[in-house]
């Protein structure tokens, strides 16, 4: 009988050591927001390693957003940025190859969550960004219905403005903590879709629909107009014929397929 084959144990950087210690007492709640971490010195003697392994260990979790400086200050710790999250995030989604079928269907959970929660919780404040978001939107379709050229990295940024607002009024940090590196994954999509089919009014207008349901606490009509606007998008994305099983990274360079998908 042949004897099973090991791979080699492959061991870590001590600085990402260093790292994985700080970072597990973070987790824990030993450490907490705001905390301060001690001084190198005192670090380098705790882990039996250089203040310079300490200070590269120290550097990933700046990189991270578990920590930040401020000054010339000791290192605190910190709660990473949303942003920091969702960029991580949607690079993972990439690399894995993730296609445009499952970042559609994904957005189809979410979207739809969103807006019910937001309908339910958004407040006046949450309903004044969006209704100067669809303002700024008008202005632009109306620019581009008047005969100029379409500035469509404005509208796509409105756009995702948009979704953006409706996550950050929608009274669940979960779903917007998820929502952001799926909507941003869109965006090159959405610049396709744009240029090529000149939907900007349908949009704007389907925001507004969304709006007058949040505006008027109308929670299961808010996630039904929502699902009709990405169902809207995800025919949009067939009429370009963009390739529905293909990953993301080729669906950006405007990749297409023989028929769309039915």
């Amino acid at each position: 009988m042949q004897e099973h084959e090991f791979s080699r144990i492959e061991r870590a950087p001590a600085y990402r050591l260093v790292y994985d210690a700080i970072e597990r007492e973070i987790l824990s709640g030993k450490l907490r927001v705001g905390d301060p971490l001690p001084a190198e010195l005192q670090l380098a003697e705790q882990f039996g390693v250089n203040r310079s392994t300490v200070r590269e260990g120290i550097r990933l979790l700046e990189q991270s957003g578990l920590v930040e400086r401020d000054g010339g200050k000791r290192p605190r710790i910190s709660l990473p940025h949303y942003l920091d999250l969702a960029s991580s995030a949607s690079r993972a989604l990439i690399l894995h190859s993730v296609t445009f079928r499952e970042l559609w269907e994904a957005s189809m959970v979410l979207e739809p969550a969103i807006a019910e929660s937001a309908a339910r919780h958004i407040d006046v404040n949450g309903l004044a960004e969006l209704n100067n978001n669809i303002n700024a939107m008008e202005a632009n379709v109306q620019r581009f219905e008047a005969g100029a050229e379409a500035n469509t990295d404005e509208f796509v940024q409105l756009d995702r403005g948009f979704h953006e607002i409706l996550a950050k009024f929608g009274g669940n940090r979960v779903l917007a903590l998820a929502h952001e590196p799926v909507t941003s994954l869109f965006i090159p999509t959405g610049q396709i879709i744009l240029q090529r089919l000149k939907t900007y009014r349908r949009v704007l207008d389907a925001h507004r629909h969304i709006y007058n349901c949040l505006k008027d606490k109308d929670a299961a009509k808010a996630r039904t107009w929502m699902h009709r606007h990405m169902d809207d998008f995800r025919r949009a994305y067939e009429l370009t014929e963009l390739a529905w099983d293909a990953p993301l990274d080729a669906v950006s360079l405007g990749i297409t397929q023989a028929a769309p998908h039915r």
